[in-house]
């Protein structure tokens, strides 16, 4: 597996571990002027599906999806359908992420609708990873205003750096 997929596949256990113990209810509360944490989750759902999925694999963009990107109307989606999206973005962006070469990161989606089109996927990915990492600081930020104990120290999840990517 490509390194930068390793790191994104550490990213996503990340968020996942600092969604543990969430309720809908408190998922579905807005600190003005952030979103709820559903809607985040739903939003990078969004981005990760829109990359690697849309784009990479020439999959339409369905709708469910598109009311959670960025300058849309905030939301407050239940708790259960953003993991829905999150669980399906995960999923069938897997299904290039996971089998990418160093080659593939280097090249450029065809897709002429997509907003980071001059972007490699290798950009794009460290893209996602960034994206993710500072959507996981809101959420975190989120549930400390709403009483939640400050986080844990971020997690490796048993990734260990194994050196640089032989081309």
């Amino acid at each position: 597996m490509h390194p930068l997929v390793e790191i994104q596949h550490t990213t996503r256990k990340e968020l996942e571990r600092i969604l543990v113990g969430l309720t809908d209810e408190d998922a579905r509360k807005r600190v003005q002027p952030m979103n709820c944490i559903s809607w985040i989750i739903a939003h990078i759902a969004q981005n990760q599906y829109s990359m690697f999925v849309a784009w990479a694999q020439d999959v339409e963009f369905p709708e469910r999806f598109r009311k959670y990107r960025s300058g849309n109307p905030p939301l407050l989606p239940p708790l259960d359908e953003a993991m829905a999206l999150w669980e399906e973005s995960c999923r069938e962006s897997d299904k290039w992420l996971d089998t990418a070469t160093e080659s593939d990161m280097r090249n450029r989606f065809a897709k002429p609708d997509a907003v980071r089109a001059y972007e490699t996927a290798g950009t794009l990915v460290v893209r996602n990873i960034f994206h993710t990492w500072s959507h996981a600081g809101e959420i975190h930020s989120i549930r400390q205003v709403l009483g939640h104990k400050p986080p844990d120290f971020v997690q490796m999840h048993g990734w260990q750096y194994q050196g640089v990517f032989d081309v």
